[in-house]
């Protein structure tokens, strides 16, 4: 008896990033808190945050899965136009790689280094000790 399905090839494992392998967190599990704290998932969208909460769950210790584009359409309940622009969403936002078939979900970026305060005057203050400092100089 033959199958009316055609066969895939065997699919390899690999990490696409190595850099990026996902690890435990400390703090809780394979979810980082960060995902919140960082408000990562904010710039998500429903359609992203959907496909990242999918990658976490069939994910293997690595970070490292892979479903065809119309099977996680099917189990998530959206189309694959939709699948399509979460999945770019999720590589703009460097949380997950992609090479088909292969997803890798990332560790999450490291948050922004803050940003020194920018004046257009070097003269006015940079900080609220300046601030006060220089209020007090012109009651004078």
């Amino acid at each position: 008896m033959t199958s009316s399905t055609p066969e895939r090839p065997m699919v390899t494992k690999r990490l696409l990033r190595p850099e990026r392998r996902r690890r435990v967190p400390k703090h809780f599990s394979w979810v980082d808190h960060r995902l919140v704290r960082e408000h990562h998932i904010e710039r998500c969208g429903p359609d992203a945050g959907l496909l990242y909460l999918f990658l976490l769950t069939v994910a293997d210790a690595n970070g490292v899965s892979y479903y065809a584009d119309a099977s996680i359409a099917k189990c998530l309940g959206i189309e694959e136009s939709r699948l399509h622009n979460a999945r770019s969403r999720l590589i703009h936002l460097d949380l997950v790689a992609f090479e088909p078939p292969l997803y890798q979900v990332l560790e999450l970026p490291p948050p922004p280094t803050p940003r020194s305060p920018m004046t257009c005057n070097s003269q006015l203050p940079r900080s609220i000790a300046e601030l006060i400092r220089a209020m007090g100089e012109q009651q004078r």
